[in-house]
């Protein structure tokens, strides 16, 4: 077991970099010890973990689901290192937290900096994603906590909602729906939407507002970055449901009729119990 770490850490250099030279920098060992190491690995699992593709070597399937194994194993191990050290010292923790695109504006700049105030020595690590792979890390270990919309509803998660927010029709100027004080979602049926792609927490949103109203929208163009979708909305390309703008974007926003809104969860693990500064952090977040 002791041989088999530092050869699952050769791999997944290599699936990073597929370049032999790279990863034996990347572990500290020569290269002929990690093309041992390969050929040892491919022996125990009894097929080839990497074959050459020319000047660089790329991961077999065999080699693939070893890796994923190995990053699976790893990240619960560098959990469990990071809570024996933090329970000594809960400020010197470190907070892995992930969220979608549009809260890193304001939303997660301020919990951290409030946060920090009280906790200067804690480390943060923020990943940005969809919602779909923001929760497939937190099952992973990737990510100690979540920011994401809707709230899941799978019993392995506890949530706690943070923040609501009202969404909105956002049309380009001179549309036909320009000047009304409010709109049905039903009305939109015929209109063509801009939206983000699926595994995001708004086009699940805005998909279950129009199936209430009776219609599957059609979608003419998909993004990952709401201000994106604005732009799209500003050219003409089609008409979308975000929130409310952070600053004025010359686009016609209006409400929906009944209101329809958003809500963002604080979202952790079930089980096992967060480490401390992590606890900390979820701790402030839902008092903030």
């Amino acid at each position: 077991m002791d041989e088999l770490v530092p050869r699952l850490a050769v791999l997944r250099a290599l699936a990073a970099d597929e370049h032999v030279t790279h990863a034996a920098e990347s572990v500290g060992v020569p290269q002929p010890t990690v093309s041992r190491w390969l050929a040892a690995l491919g022996a125990s699992v009894g097929a080839p973990v990497v074959v050459r593709s020319g000047r660089r070597v790329r991961l077999t399937r065999a080699g693939r689901l070893l890796c994923e194994a190995a990053d699976r194993a790893l990240a619960a191990l560098e959990a469990g290192h990071r809570a024996a050290a933090e329970e000594v010292s809960p400020e010197r923790g470190q907070v892995a937290l992930g969220f979608l695109h549009l809260l890193g504006r304001s939303v997660v700049p301020a919990l951290v900096s409030g946060f920090r105030e009280f906790h200067p020595s804690v480390r943060f690590r923020l990943v940005q994603d969809s919602r779909q792979d923001i929760l497939d890390h937190l099952v992973n270990g990737v990510v100690d906590l979540a920011l994401v919309s809707p709230p899941p509803t799978d019993p392995a998660f506890a949530h706690a909602v943070v923040r609501e927010e009202e969404l909105v029709l956002v049309v380009p100027p001179g549309h036909r729906l320009a000047g009304r004080a409010s709109v049905r979602v039903a009305e939109l049926a015929g209109e063509e939407f801009v939206g983000l792609e699926p595994g995001y927490g708004l086009r699940q949103i805005t998909d279950d507002l129009c199936a209430a109203a009776g219609f599957v929208p059609t979608l003419a163009f998909e993004g990952q970055e709401t201000e994106t979708v604005r732009g799209l909305v500003a050219a003409g390309l089609g008409v979308a449901l975000l929130p409310h703008a952070d600053s004025p974007s010359g686009l016609p926003e209006i409400p929906l009729t009944p209101r329809a809104s958003r809500e963002i969860a604080l979202v952790w693990p079930a089980d096992p119990p967060l480490p401390p500064a992590v606890r900390a952090f979820r701790d402030h977040a839902l008092t903030s």
